[in-house]
């Protein structure tokens, strides 16, 4: 691969280009599927291709193909080359990139059990075993069980000098039961909906989610939604569990803070942003035991790399500190715009897309409130919820509303009655500005998001947030249909 890279770079330069990158990537993925005990799907996917992405006369050009062959690597370097040349007759700007430094590295994620390694009847023996315990609950209409892996084998390359090998696996596994109420389906997830759990990691993650021994409580939990009184409309105190916490901060913190979205760069598919350049070290985000961080580092996160598509190393920085918008999420052309190098933010969803800026592992730092049993001790009167079911959100995420699976009211710092579809609204910096608690760091765990959707054509990006339960005051809740 160095001297496939060294190829394709020596042919972009020849071809005129003032700045040009390699990537080769490797993938390969398995997905895994039961439905009321039987055996949905199976299905494996490999990919193998080179991208090359250059800067000629201040335009970018990208160009990509599948052979991964000397003469490939000449055809699509000179490609890419008159692509960005063509690009610069009409472009409105010249593209400046920040400063990196050269780097020749590799770096491998976390896995200790191969999952290409472990056979089809043992993964499925896990998916069986829960979707039988699951399915043996009175009140249970329909049962999913589903698990998915991934590993990938990538190198970078560019005419700064990097040359950077990065290998890690993925793993992702959950379960939902459903029950029906007057033919409105009532789910109920674990770990998460939408998927499941999502890990960087190996075989090992799935394990530790023990499926089978959460199948019975997941499926009483749906079966009891059918009986239970629906949500209340009203101005309340809401104590929002960790994963839905977690996708709040992807929806309304994470999306705004990314630079591209601020300079208007994705308004056409992903929207824009409410925030602006001049708003960094200004605009109130929320109150002031709000910290958000981007970290590229934790071991395990789905959204953690030893360097990002441009060459830039793994950070970890602020977007809000202390309820005071920090800065944003960057690449090497954006942050200048703010007078910042990158903070190694830009990713693409394969060899055949060019790198957007994409979040990494945006969390909202934990607070002292103690676990969630403490949390709930200390609110008299209000609702808890937990995860996600449905959301919805302006292109400039600034409003937005969130139903999730299911709830309880809580009475004298004390679970009452359950409640069914639960839903909040709310405006980000007041939202926000209403956080009063967030359990400690104890209760904080990172979560998993493998389909976050940017970019034409769009790229699904995999991305994660650290997130405790956490308490909001005066929100407004009531049914989500």
């Amino acid at each position: 691969m160095r001297g496939f890279s060294a190829s394709c770079l020596d042919a972009a330069s020849s071809a005129g280009a003032d700045y040009a990158d390699v990537r080769v990537t490797d993938t390969r993925t398995q997905d895994i599927s039961v439905r009321n005990g039987i055996v949905e799907g199976v299905e494996s996917s490999t990919s193998f291709g080179f991208g090359v992405r250059v800067l000629a006369d201040g335009a970018w050009g990208f160009a990509a193909a599948s052979d991964v062959t000397p003469d490939a690597a000449a055809r699509v370097a000179r490609q890419a080359v008159a692509i960005a040349k063509a690009s610069a007759t009409v472009g409105s700007h010249r593209v400046e990139l920040a400063d990196v430094a050269p780097f020749d590295d590799t770096w491998s994620g976390t896995c200790a059990i191969d999952p290409f390694q472990v056979g089809l009847d043992d993964k499925l023996a896990v998916l069986l075993a829960a979707d039988a315990a699951m399915r043996a609950v009175s009140g249970v209409a329909l049962t999913q069980s589903e698990m998915g892996f991934v590993t990938v084998f990538k190198v970078f390359a560019s005419t700064v000098g990097s040359y950077i090998e990065q290998r890690w696996s993925e793993s992702s596994a959950g379960i939902t039961a459903m029950a029906v109420d007057g033919g409105e389906v009532l789910p109920r997830s674990y770990p998460n909906s939408h998927g499941g759990g999502c890990f960087q990691g190996g075989f090992e993650t799935i394990l530790a989610l023990d499926l089978p021994g959460h199948a019975t409580r997941v499926a009483t939990e749906a079966a009891a939604l059918v009986s239970a009184i629906e949500c209340p409309s009203k101005q309340t105190t809401l104590i929002i569990d960790g994963s839905q916490v977690a996708l709040q901060v992807h929806e309304s913190v994470g999306h705004p803070t990314e630079l591209d979205r601020v300079l208007g760069d994705e308004a056409a598919f992903a929207g824009t942003s409410f925030l602006g350049l001049d708003d960094i070290g200004s605009l109130r985000y929320g109150s002031d035991i709000v910290s958000v961080t981007a970290d590229a580092t934790i071991p395990g996160s789905l959204g953690s790399f030893g360097y990002d598509d441009e060459g830039v190393p793994a950070t970890r920085d602020h977007l809000v500190r202390d309820g005071i918008l920090a800065g944003f999420l960057g690449s090497r052309e954006s942050a200048p715009a703010i007078s910042r190098v990158s903070n190694g933010c830009m990713r693409a969803d394969g060899w055949n897309r060019t790198p957007l800026i994409r979040m990494t592992t945006v969390s909202l730092e934990p607070g002292d409130a103690g676990s969630l049993a403490d949390l709930i001790a200390d609110t008299d009167d209000g609702l808890y919820i937990e995860t996600n079911n449905s959301w919805s959100i302006d292109d400039k995420r600034l409003n937005f509303q969130f139903g999730c699976e299911i709830g309880w009211e809580i009475k004298d710092g004390q679970l009452a009655r359950m409640v069914k579809r639960p839903n909040y609204t709310g405006i980000t910096p007041a939202f926000w500005g209403s956080c009063d608690a967030i359990c400690s760091r104890e209760a904080w765990q990172v979560w998993g998001l493998d389909n976050c959707g940017k970019g034409e054509p769009m790229q699904v990006a995999h991305v994660a947030h650290g997130a405790a339960p956490a308490r909001f005051r005066d929100v407004t809740v009531g049914v989500g249909r």
